[in-house]
């Protein structure tokens, strides 16, 4: 990101706390824009927790707006959800841009409307913070996706594909292609599958055409039975497309490794991966689990900070495994303070700002790697 930010330590509990103490106004937060404080401020317990309730409002009024009867798979709320992830997800890496605030900006205008029972709720996607528009090619797939006859089929990944194509843009502006690239990798997966799941539908939908269209049977005796050897079950179909399928950022506190020292808001993360993984819509070829550490080091051993990446990326394999994910496609490197995210040259206040600047090197990525149904 351009500039770091310093996010301070806070525990679950305290920022369920906070959502629930603003719960009584929930109404009224329906009516209004949410507002993340201002970059600077975001050096207290008192703004991050802010920010922490108003994801969860937001978050609340999307599962709201499902549990009144519209589709998780519907467009809009889809779109929505995904605008909602992307700005929690750069807010959380330390994103000092006004792309956390314009990209969650999307989703209450969305969730606005779709409160509302609006009937001309808007399909175009906006470019946020000025983002980058990358891989036309992809943006025009998703334009005949939206025209396909079946598009009922492939709301959820066109809207996903839009917003993360928008990620990618914007990740480009800020660190260039290397930054953008697994956010352009899940567009492409999130747009093939588009492609195939309206494919089916369409195909579908002929069968039954064409099955109707077939004049009933005579009835004919019945044969005397007979004893007949099936050939064993196929196994389903899988493409060979591959690529990145889901993919998250788990970062720890400083200097620990243990599953109690990971951030609130990570393994929330790392739990809808799970579930995502778990859903059956990708065949799992690879997870892979890659630890880093900072730049910090107050032992003396050159190779603490490896060893020390080492153990949150063993740390997040076992929690992969302990949530039934499969041991053997699971694979775990480290790579120490070789390869930090932001820099932490600016003035900070105090040493323990300079360590909450570094809470994104302290990471472990994991990437859920697969090939989905012909």
């Amino acid at each position: 990101m351009n500039t770091p930010v310093c996010i301070m330590r806070k525990s679950l509990t305290s920022v369920f706390a906070v959502a629930l103490a603003l719960t009584a106004t929930a109404a009224l937060a329906q009516n209004q824009e949410a507002q993340l404080n201002p970059v600077k401020e975001r050096i207290s317990d008192q703004a991050i927790n802010a920010d922490l309730a108003t994801y969860e409002q937001v978050q609340a009024r999307l599962k709201a707006i499902n549990e009144g009867g519209r589709p998780l798979r519907d467009y809009h709320l889809s779109k929505a959800q995904c605008w909602l992830d992307v700005s929690f997800h750069e807010y959380t890496r330390n994103d000092r841009s006004s792309f956390p605030q314009e990209a969650l900006d999307e989703s209450t205008k969305l969730a606005k409307g779709m409160e509302q029972d609006l009937t001309n709720l808007p399909s175009d996607t906006a470019l946020v913070n000025g983002a980058a528009k990358l891989r036309p090619d992809l943006w025009d797939r998703v334009a005949k996706l939206k025209s396909h006859p079946q598009f009922a089929c492939a709301q959820q990944q066109a809207a996903c594909a839009e917003v993360e194509l928008v990620h990618a843009g914007n990740e480009f502006n800020q660190q260039q292609w290397r930054h953008a690239q697994p956010y352009v990798q899940i567009a492409e997966d999130w747009v093939a599958k588009g492609e195939q799941s309206a494919q089916q539908c369409a195909d579908t939908q002929k069968a039954a055409l064409a099955a109707a269209a077939v004049p009933a049977p005579v009835p004919v005796p019945a044969p005397a039975p007979r004893v007949v050897q099936l050939p064993a079950p196929t196994e389903l179909s899988f493409a060979n497309t591959k690529g990145i399928d889901y993919f998250a950022n788990i970062v720890f506190n400083f200097d620990k490794y243990q599953a109690q020292d990971i951030r609130p808001f990570s393994r929330d993360s790392l739990q809808r991966l799970i579930n995502e993984a778990k859903s059956g819509t990708t065949k799992i070829e690879k997870i892979r689990v890659v630890g880093h550490a900072d730049k910090f080091n107050r032992t003396g051993h050159k190779d603490y900070n490896a060893d020390l990446s080492r153990k949150r990326a063993l740390t997040v394999q076992q929690l992969l495994v302990d949530a039934g994910l499969p041991k053997a496609t699971i694979s775990y490197e480290y790579h120490g303070d070789t390869e930090p995210v932001v820099q932490c040259d600016g003035k900070l206040s105090s040493h323990f700002e300079a360590e909450e600047c570094q809470l994104p090197n302290r990471r472990v990525e994991v990437m859920v790697i697969g090939t989905f149904p012909r």
